[in-house]
């Protein structure tokens, strides 16, 4: 059987979460060089480094992705942001992972040279890239035509004849080249693809993100005597696998009812605790007190580098059709807070809206503060852009340095 996850201590960066050094290397840089390998590879050696700093640490996984050129996977348009840790947007309403997602995912796979891998979910190429680095032979598929024919011409152009790509549903693996030693799944479905499983080897290991659309876990599970075995490894939230796997989804969101889960903190697990329905925790502590403004547990974000992500997010589904506003509440303190690399970064609680294709339609603040104060009630009514259908909710010090604590954070659709 597959057990709960037993530490969600979480290390790992998305979205706006970028290390200072990443930042400096790309600040400095002339338009020209920006644009040379030089600058790639400096910006790529910065990025290993983040990675490490936040928790990546098998070397044989980050020299494999010291040696993929990140900024060819990505749309022109994102090369500037290619090393920064952080997931970027490669079209069709999909995203490249963040390098630190895929580093803990190569390696939780434990690949070796002689392995055969299928990958579910080829996106721009580069997870598929970096396995082809290491293993002997790469099977990826992709559901999207237009990323999986890109792709395609990406790892070609880039001379990785051991990584082979077809257009697909994924939730019915390649039956004709298993079985597989190892199987890595990019997307959620809410079970484990019977299917899939089936063209696991005897022995052989599946990393996959499992669960409800913005409620998943990050699991390993190994075939024994025909049946998986294995254990949590951490909260995550990719987008979730279409086709079949999506059709067969039981628990679908409600976009007309947003809300927070677990927006108290009193819900946590592992020692030492984090808290749960909370995704990609950076530089975050649980505090348990009696003096909590709600309940006995809240969390609290610390950063003494300036432009260091610190932060926990939580995505939710919300119809901007039938949702016109949100009614935000929160419970914050803060001590000693100052600005991080400029004057946008400060804490906050942020929510960023997208809209079916996953593209950006807006973003509301909570916040920014700054200097010091004791435990303080915030409360806001935020409009909704009619495109938007999904959101993600950051909270923490947003580069910014300094403490700020959180507590009784609600969303609610406004009646």
């Amino acid at each position: 059987m597959i057990r709960s996850p037993k530490n969600f201590a979480l290390t790992a960066v998305i979205l706006f979460s970028c290390f200072a050094v990443i930042l400096t290397v790309l600040s400095t840089a002339t338009p020209a060089a920006a644009q040379g390998k030089a600058y790639f590879e400096q910006a790529r050696k910065a990025m290993i480094e983040v990675i490490r700093q936040s928790g990546a640490t098998n070397n044989h996984v980050l020299e494999a992705l010291a040696r993929v050129p990140r900024h060819e996977f990505v749309p022109l348009s994102e090369r500037g942001r290619a090393y920064y840790d952080m997931a970027l947007p490669i079209g069709s309403s999909q995203t490249i992972s963040s390098p630190f997602i895929v580093a803990y995912m190569t390696a939780a796979l434990n690949p070796k040279s002689t392995d055969k891998i299928l990958e579910i979910g080829t996106g721009s190429g580069y997870q598929a890239a970096v396995l082809g680095e290491l293993v002997k032979e790469v099977y990826s598929i992709e559901i999207v035509p237009t990323l999986g024919r890109n792709a395609m011409r990406t790892l070609k152009r880039l001379r990785y004849s051991n990584v082979n790509v077809k257009i697909g549903d994924g939730y019915e693996g390649w039956p004709e080249h298993a079985p597989f030693d190892k199987i890595i799944v990019t997307c959620s479905p809410e079970k484990i693809p019977p299917k899939l499983f089936a063209q696991l080897k005897e022995g052989g290991i599946m990393v996959i993100p499992v669960g409800e659309r913005y409620q998943q876990v990050m699991y390993q599970v190994q075939k024994v005597n025909g049946r998986p075995t294995g254990f949590g490894l951490r909260p995550t939230l990719f987008v979730p696998m279409t086709g079949k796997a999506e059709d067969n989804r039981v628990i679908q969101p409600d976009p007309e009812n947003p809300s927070l889960a677990n927006g108290g903190f009193e819900d946590t697990t592992g020692d030492p605790p984090s808290v749960k329905a909370w995704y990609y925790q950076r530089q975050m502590k649980v505090e348990t007190s009696d003096t909590a403004p709600e309940g006995n547990r809240f969390v609290t974000f610390t950063n003494k580098d300036r432009g260091r992500a610190s932060q926990a997010i939580q995505g939710m589904a919300v119809d901007g059709r039938k949702v016109r506003q949100l009614r935000v509440s929160l419970m914050a303190r803060a001590k000693d807070i100052n600005y991080g690399q400029d004057s946008s970064q400060l804490p906050r609680l942020s929510i960023t809206y997208y809209d079916e294709r996953r593209a950006q339609v807006g973003t509301a603040i909570i916040g920014p503060w700054r200097d010091e104060f004791e435990w303080r009630s915030f409360q806001q009514m935020i409009n909704v852009p009619p495109r938007a259908r999904e959101a993600i909710v950051h909270i923490g010090l947003s580069g910014g340095t300094g403490e700020i604590s959180f507590d009784d954070v609600q969303i609610r659709a406004a009646k």
